[in-house]
């Protein structure tokens, strides 16, 4: 038999005591990271928050007017409803613009101020645009005349909001985009908006 076979020491490699405070403050906090964690998701089925959202309920083309030159003046009003279904907690919108476009040309800006949506409660934004005489090449030019003639003008709306709203008490914040991309199409003879979805609200 081999004599080492046999060989024992009476030193015992002991853990270093920094190695077992790490491993106990690793563990308290994956702890606390999963009650948490599950607090925030019982909250979240107990009041089960809405995400606000916007949406373009009303229009008007007030002006609008090609000259033979091809300048292009038109006044638009748009009436945008900021949206907060939520029963226990205030939504805030910042950072609201938009652009009004015409045959790929963008020809005003919407803009807001930041400002706060009660509980289950909305804000209506009635925008004004006016535009500067906008020069237009020929093609865009042409496409306008063939608008009015048709009495079909379709304008392109992009932008969005961003809005924070609080989930309960202590369950933190929720910041999400709000964003809208659609058309809005008028009658050019009288100005009255034909009614379309235009909202940032999933379908």
């Amino acid at each position: 038999m081999d004599p080492k076979s046999n060989f024992s020491t009476s030193r015992e490699r002991k853990t270093n005591p920094l190695v077992w405070c790490a491993a106990i403050i690793c563990t308290v906090l994956t702890v606390a990271v999963i009650i948490a964690g599950i607090v925030t998701f019982i909250g979240y089925l107990v009041i089960h928050p809405m995400v606000p959202y916007v949406s373009v309920i009303d229009a008007h083309l007030d002006h609008m007017q090609l000259d033979y030159a091809g300048i292009l003046e038109i006044q638009v009003t748009i009436l945008i409803r900021a949206k907060n279904g939520n029963e226990k907690a205030h939504a805030s919108f910042s950072d609201s613009r938009y652009s009004l476009g015409l045959n790929g040309e963008v020809v005003a800006q919407l803009v807001a101020p930041p400002f706060d949506v009660g509980k289950n409660s909305s804000l209506d934004f009635n925008y004004v645009v006016p535009s500067s005489p906008i020069p237009l090449g020929p093609e865009q030019a042409e496409d306008v005349d063939v608008g009015l003639k048709k009495d079909l003008i379709i304008f392109d709306l992009k932008g969005g909001t961003r809005v924070r709203w609080r989930i309960g008490g202590h369950l933190g914040s929720v910041r999400f985009l709000c964003h809208l991309d659609c058309q809005l199409h008028f009658h050019p003879l009288n100005g009255t908006y034909i009614p379309s979805r235009c909202s940032s609200k999933a379908k």
